[in-house]
């Protein structure tokens, strides 16, 4: 049975590490939760390494940036994995051709353009439209603020019908922006899969995100077993089945996309809620908290 938390404080001694979700967990999308950075804070003082693991689809360096302008600060964590950069590997890889038509906003162009190290002798990757491609990559929707993934019927017809697969680049459905819930990347892929395409994953809870963030830990010198991990979101489908998947505890955060479902206190889940919910979804978390602190 999954037991309720009030601070991460009260389990943290069993972890050497953190997989943490940024959106419902650190931040809303506009600003960062102090309690939550306090406590991810209070996690590295005492040794514990913080690795922010999130289904943006954008390579690293660009999440770092944009946690800088919201005001994260440094010191609250140790390094960045990013579904981008796992699903670059893919991209690079040629696992959906080379001549690709991009599903995805502007903002999502370092994708393509920030080439990892390790292919900086691959043959080129070419944005193409979507007649002349070979694949698509997905980051989301066009406009991700009044899309839904009905607007890509039609467009996801024409691709089946040529035979694309569909790289996905973010699993996440829905992510909440302030208070407004918007569409993902996850969300066009699992039509495109419901109407017959064919759709790859790198992110949560895919193993490919956990698998770079391991090679990553290890390239610093720390090895950390399964069992020493805590992956801490509030994505059911994402954050914590994947941590189940790779046999690591997870920290449920109740108080962001299924906040609603647990009580009025956003801070203190109901248990005779809470647990029927977990119940009827036949998976426990190891914890539940209402928000990181």
């Amino acid at each position: 049975m999954t037991r309720i938390i009030s601070s991460l404080a009260e389990v943290s001694a069993a972890y050497d590490a953190l997989y943490c979700d940024l959106w419902g967990c650190l931040h809303n999308g506009r600003a960062p939760w102090p309690a939550a950075v306090a406590a991810l804070k209070a996690f590295r003082a005492t040794g514990g390494r913080v690795v922010l693991m999130t289904n943006a689809p954008r390579p690293n360096r660009f999440v770092e940036a944009q946690l800088d302008r919201m005001g994260v600060p440094r010191d609250a964590w140790d390094m960045i994995v990013s579904s981008g950069d796992a699903a670059q590997a893919g991209m690079f890889s040629g696992m959906v051709g080379r001549r690709v038509y991009h599903l995805g906003p502007e903002k999502d162009l370092g994708f393509f353009t920030e080439v990892p190290a390790e292919f900086a002798g691959a043959p080129t990757i070419e944005r193409v439209p979507l007649e002349d491609a070979e694949g698509i990559v997905c980051t989301g929707p066009f406009d991700e603020m009044t899309e839904t993934p009905e607007d890509y019927r039609a467009t996801f017809l024409y691709a089946k019908a040529k035979g694309l697969k569909l790289l996905c680049t973010n699993p996440d459905i829905v992510v909440d922006y302030g208070d407004r819930r918007i569409y993902c990347a996850g969300a066009l892929a699992a039509l495109y899969e419901e109407m017959g395409g064919t759709s790859l994953y790198f992110g949560k809870p895919h193993p490919p995100i956990y698998d770079l963030a391991r090679r990553r830990l290890a390239a610093t010198g720390v090895e950390v077993e399964s069992g020493r991990v805590l992956a801490v979101g509030d994505g059911f489908l994402t954050d914590i089945l994947g941590g189940l998947a790779e046999g690591t505890d997870t920290l449920f955060v109740t108080g962001g996309l299924a906040a609603e479902d647990f009580g009025p206190d956003v801070e203190a889940p109901e248990p005779a809620l809470l647990q029927p919910w977990l119940d009827a979804r036949q998976i426990s978390p190891t914890w539940a908290i209402g928000r990181l602190r």
